[in-house]
């Protein structure tokens, strides 16, 4: 039972396993608590345990859930899990908040009345279809945004500005949101272009890699600016175009002058 308990408790808080979260760079694991605190403290980067390098700049980006470590802890130790449970809801009752786990188990089973009642209308299900069945990414990491427009765009300012939606949202999803705020449809949100402190977002980017590679050192919330689409390709074209028709204006025209007399080399040799 030794070496097991080594396997499933934490080098720093020499406790079992809650939350467990490993590390990427070398597999380590410890509780999420732990980890967190440990990395937020004087911009630790290394691993407690054997010192290897996480991430130089961004570490809690490297380390994740283990739900199969956490399951096997919960399994060989008998009433860790509802220990646990009570200790966290005794936590929040006295902070005057309710649990987060008990108002996701709340939701759960809203969730499934819902399905339930939806399966006897003959709806599909889909969430894509029927609203009813999302959960709407509220369990996600949040990330709290500000969308104004730029100072020359002839676009309308949006009524409600200020936005808290999911951090795994992407640029697309966001120009879809204003284009249909503003313009009353999402098909245009290919003529929106989103900037992050004069830089343009490719489409793909999702909220927190934009927060974290570009206004992690800045004050919340994440200022984001749209404007009509930038033509930067076309600007890109015409310019070299013009460089290239400056460049050959200016270029000297070097003519070869044709030898009028070849004796003269015979006479030299």
């Amino acid at each position: 039972m030794i070496k097991i308990n080594e396997m499933i408790t934490c080098k720093i808080c020499s406790g079992y396993l809650i939350d467990a979260t490993t590390i990427v760079e070398c597999l380590h694991t410890f509780c999420k608590s732990c980890i967190v605190k440990h990395l937020n403290t004087d911009d630790n980067n290394t691993c407690p345990q054997c010192d290897e390098v996480i991430h130089q700049s961004h570490p809690m980006n490297y380390i994740v859930f283990d739900r199969t470590m956490q399951d096997i802890v919960y399994k060989l130790v008998p009433n860790l899990e509802a220990d646990e449970y009570k200790r966290e809801r005794d936590f929040y009752k006295d902070k005057g908040v309710p649990c987060p786990k008990d108002v996701e188990v709340e939701e759960k089973e809203e969730r499934e009345e819902r399905e339930k009642e939806s399966e006897a209308k003959g709806d599909t299900g889909d969430p894509e279809q029927d609203e009813n069945n999302t959960d709407f990414h509220r369990f996600d990491d949040q990330v709290n945004l500000v969308l104004e427009p730029s100072s020359d765009c002839p676009l309308k300012q949006i009524k409600r500005k200020y936005i808290r939606c999911s951090s795994l949202a992407t640029i697309t999803l966001l120009k879809k949101f204003i284009a249909l705020k503003i313009l009353g449809s999402t098909n245009q949100y290919r003529e929106i272009d989103v900037l992050c402190d004069g830089e343009y977002i490719p489409k793909d980017h999702t909220l927190k890699f934009v927060y974290i590679t570009r206004w992690r050192t800045k004050s919340a919330p994440l200022k984001l600016i749209y404007h009509p689409k930038l033509e930067l390709e076309k600007e890109k074209i015409v310019k070299a175009a013009d460089k290239k028709a400056n460049k050959k204006a200016q270029a000297p025209q070097w003519k070869l002058q044709p030898k009028l007399n070849y004796d003269d080399d015979d006479d030299e040799s």
